[in-house]
């Protein structure tokens, strides 16, 4: 073997990053979950044992973590005094889970996720799927608190105005279906936001949707929110104003199936927006730190998840604008376009 140190070398330092990213992971969620990014952020510059106090934790955990915050560039540190703290940005970043910005929840997706690599492993071997109930719990939490942010950042200011007519329509009174809606965090953010309008949370998931329930009650939602355990290929309850489906289509066993039923339950002047992963359609579009997360998460929940339905299809987490056009065109559709997009996220509006 001809061995270019230069190029090991690059490569080493490429795992020490990566390595050490594996591992900080769990120590946010552990942060995150303790309030000692809270904490941090509220009491100032504060030493490890201060930290530990405030939090009721042990002096000597709290140390370690903060070592290891630092070292990541997490959590600022004053070695003359031995104090740590949190800068604004670093707070804006880790501490409000109903901000537009909040990294723990991505964390917590992360890590309970890789809680099923033995059953991912073997499904490598056998080419079968691993459903999305069978992942553990933390999955369905943290995807929703991954998710959310980016919703309440962009969906009613941005994502929803820049489709044709539909503000309009929900700000007079709509009929809206939410497909996929997981924990509820889209339909409560709809239903808030145009309280004249009615959201249906569908999700084939039941305890999802029983956490869903349960947290638009105590926001005072009932009224206007309904959440059913339902499939995207044969829910029904049309016709609907908007339809609406949010980093879950890719996820389907039967995308072209779930599409035509959509058609179905649309009003003849319905519109279905479809909210994906941002990604090329080529490979070599997608190799790049975004496409990194998506194509990692998507080998162990969005391939998996589709290949333990029937419907053939296993689009991925970067299936790109033509294959959902693709999709929407089969299912009956004649009106497609790109609406509106983020750095992670792609908005899509089709019309019968």
């Amino acid at each position: 073997m001809a061995i270019d140190e230069a190029r090991l070398t690059e490569f080493v330092g490429r795992f020490v990053g990566d390595l050490g990213a594996v591992m900080a992971a769990g120590n946010v969620v552990v942060g995150d979950r303790l309030g000692l990014y809270r904490a941090l952020a509220s009491g100032g510059r504060l030493r490890p044992h201060e930290l530990a106090e405030r939090t009721q934790t042990a002096a000597r955990y709290v140390e370690e973590w903060l070592r290891g915050q630092a070292a990541g560039g997490y959590v600022e540190h004053d070695p003359a005094v031995g104090t740590y703290w949190l800068t604004e940005e670093q707070a804006f970043a880790l501490t409000d889970p109903s901000g537009p910005l909040f990294l723990p929840g991505a964390f917590q997706l992360a890590v309970s996720a890789l809680r099923s690599e033995p059953q991912v492993t073997a499904a490598f071997r056998t080419g079968a799927g691993v459903g999305w109930d069978s992942h553990d719990p933390g999955v369905f939490d943290g995807c929703a608190r991954f998710f959310r942010p980016g919703y309440a950042a962009n969906l009613t200011s941005a994502w929803l105005p820049a489709l044709d007519g539909v503000e309009g329509k929900l700000r007079d009174g709509a009929r809206v279906a939410d497909i996929g809606c997981g924990q509820g965090a889209s339909t409560t953010i709809m239903a808030k936001a145009y309280p004249r309008s009615s959201v249906t949370g569908l999700d084939c998931h039941a305890p999802s949707i029983e956490t869903a329930r349960r947290q638009a009650a105590e926001e005072g939602l009932e009224g206007r929110t309904r959440f059913e355990v339902a499939e995207a290929q044969t829910f029904d309850g049309g016709p609907f104003d908007l339809v609406t489906t949010f980093d879950a289509l890719h996820d389907m066993g039967d995308p072209v199936a779930a599409a035509s039923n959509v058609h179905r339950q649309l009003a003849h002047d319905g519109t279905w927006m479809i909210v994906e992963p941002f990604a090329g359609t080529h490979v070599t579009d997608n190799l790049n730190p975004v496409g990194r997360i998506f194509y990692s998460f998507s080998t162990f929940l969005c391939v998996p998840n589709a290949l333990a339905q029937d419907g053939g299809y296993s689009l991925g987490a970067q299936a790109g604008e033509d294959a959902i056009h693709r999709i929407v065109s089969d299912a009956g559709f004649t009106r497609f376009r790109r609406a509106a997009e983020t750095p992670f996220h792609l908005v899509f509006e089709a019309r019968p």
